[in-house]
C-alpha cells in the first residue's frame, strides 16, 4: 500500500512539472508572449540611447614592425653597394612610421553604445562599430556582443 501511495504521488510530481501555464508574460514553451504590443523575446529589446564613443588611439608595434619589414624589402630593391642598404635603411624607417601611424588610425575608429532595455525588463550595452540602420527607438534582437534590427 505504502509503495503504491509513493508511484502514485511521484507520477502526480512529475506530470505536475510537465504543464504549462496560459498567462501572464510567457505563453507557450518557447517563450514569446505579448509585451508593451510587442511579442516578448528573450532576447529583444527597444534601444533608449545611443552614445558615439571615440576610442583612444593605441598601437601595438605590429604596424610598425610589418612596415618595416616591407619598407626595407622595397627600399633594398634600389640602387646598389652601399646606396642599397642605405636605401634598405630609409625604406625600413619610413615604412615603420607609415604602419604605425595607420594602425593608430584604423584603432581610434569611432564606436557606439546602444543602452538597450530588453523585454524582460533588464537594460543592458551593446558596443558596436555599425550602426546597421539602428536607431533610437528602434526594436532590435541581441546576438553574441552585436545588436540588429528585427
Amino acid at each position: 500500500m505504502i509503495v503504491r501511495t509513493l508511484m502514485v504521488s511521484v507520477v502526480a510530481l512529475l506530470l505536475g512539472a510537465c504543464a504549462s501555464t496560459q498567462g501572464g508574460q510567457y505563453y507557450g514553451n518557447r517563450g514569446y508572449g505579448p509585451v508593451d504590443g510587442y511579442a516578448y523575446c528573450q532576447q529583444c529589446g527597444e534601444v533608449e540611447r545611443i552614445d558615439r564613443v571615440y576610442g583612444q588611439p593605441q598601437a601595438s608595434g605590429g604596424g610598425a614592425i610589418a612596415g618595416a619589414l616591407i619598407g626595407g624589402i622595397l627600399g633594398n630593391q634600389v640602387g646598389s653597394g652601399s646606396g642599397r642598404q642605405a636605401a634598405a635603411v630609409a625604406g625600413a624607417v619610413a615604412g615603420g612610421v607609415t604602419g604605425h601611424r595607420i594602425e593608430r588610425n584604423t584603432s581610434a575608429a569611432p564606436s557606439h553604445d546602444l543602452f538597450v532595455r530588453m523585454d524582460d525588463g533588464r537594460r543592458i550595452v551593446v558596443s558596436q562599430r555599425e550602426l546597421g540602420g539602428i536607431r533610437e527607438g528602434s526594436r532590435v534582437r541581441i546576438s553574441g556582443r552585436s545588436a540588429s534590427l528585427l
